[in-house]
């Protein structure tokens, strides 16, 4: 069935990214696939450069890759070994469909909003994702509230 799931996971939005990476976990599971789990790192605009340390984006790069090894330490899964995590800069979904493409990916699981009229006017990660994905994709909503 599949064999490489990559999950995107929003470390400040888990609300949204944890119904999709429990999905992914279930089929990892059920399929013996790996799991590959992404975060994108958001460019920090030019004009901020002067207001911060110049050691700024290791500490954020170090930092985003423990809480994604974190992450992975609270997986239900019995062999982690099968995870690995990958912390990228840029535009997500540019960075999510190379990180696809980098891993052979055959599913991307990725969780979004609900949607409302800012999202159908203006579009989302998700949505440009399944849109360009070379692969099945599974979007995973957070349930109601």
């Amino acid at each position: 069935m599949f064999t490489s799931i990559v999950v995107p996971v929003d470390l400040s939005e888990m609300d949204v990214s944890q119904p999709a990476l429990e999905r992914a976990v279930a089929l990892a599971s059920m399929t013996n696939a790996s799991l590959h789990l992404v975060y994108v790192r958001s460019l920090l605009p030019v004009t901020f450069m002067e207001y911060v340390p110049p050691s700024f984006d290791e500490e954020q790069q170090v930092d985003c890759e423990l809480r994604m090894k974190e992450l992975v330490g609270k997986l239900p899964l019995s062999d982690k070994s099968k995870v690995t995590t990958s912390v990228r800069m840029g535009s997500v979904y540019n960075e999510i469909l190379a990180e696809v493409e980098k891993m052979k990916a055959d599913l991307i699981v990725i969780g979004s909003h609900r949607p409302a009229m800012s999202t159908y006017l203006l579009g989302s990660n998700a949505t440009t994702i399944v849109r360009h994905a070379p692969c099945s994709v599974m979007v995973v909503r957070s349930p109601a509230k």
